[in-house]
């Protein structure tokens, strides 16, 4: 099976989303809002997608600043077409084109175990804030 890897710029927010459900990071993203989804896809300055004939199959979509850090906030394959490497490819093309930056990404609960099975580092020094009134 020939998958075709490419950075997209104007990736279709639909395509996006649709390829988002049939992956199993679809649960922990706000796919029935259809305003944000599209914003996602639209603010992102770097995505990276495999094609299966055509078929949009999987996406790596970052922010970046191209020399100090990406990070990589989504990453995810169709559920048909996981454990292919694809995943894995779409990290190493991502890196690829941001190469002097450092790749960053908050890892799924179900993708812990994955990152360093693939040769990336556990960063135990991270933070999220949800909300802007937790710093009052």
């Amino acid at each position: 099976m020939e998958i075709k890897y490419k950075q997209e710029e104007n990736l279709d927010w639909q395509e996006f989303r649709a390829t988002l459900i049939a992956s199993t990071l679809g649960e922990r993203r706000p796919i029935d809002d259809l305003d944000r989804i599209k914003l996602m896809v639209e603010n992102a300055n770097l995505i990276v997608t495999a094609r299966h004939e055509g078929k949009l199959v999987g996406v790596a979509r970052s922010v970046t600043d191209w020399v100090f850090c990406t990070y990589l906030s989504d990453l995810f394959v169709d559920k048909n077409y996981q454990k292919q490497g694809i995943g894995k490819e779409l990290i190493r093309q991502t890196k690829l084109l941001s190469r002097e930056a450092k790749l960053i990404l908050l890892s799924a609960p179900a993708a812990v175990d994955y990152y360093p099975r693939i040769g990336m580092t556990h960063h135990p020094k991270a933070f999220m804030l949800d909300d802007a009134d937790a710093l009052l």
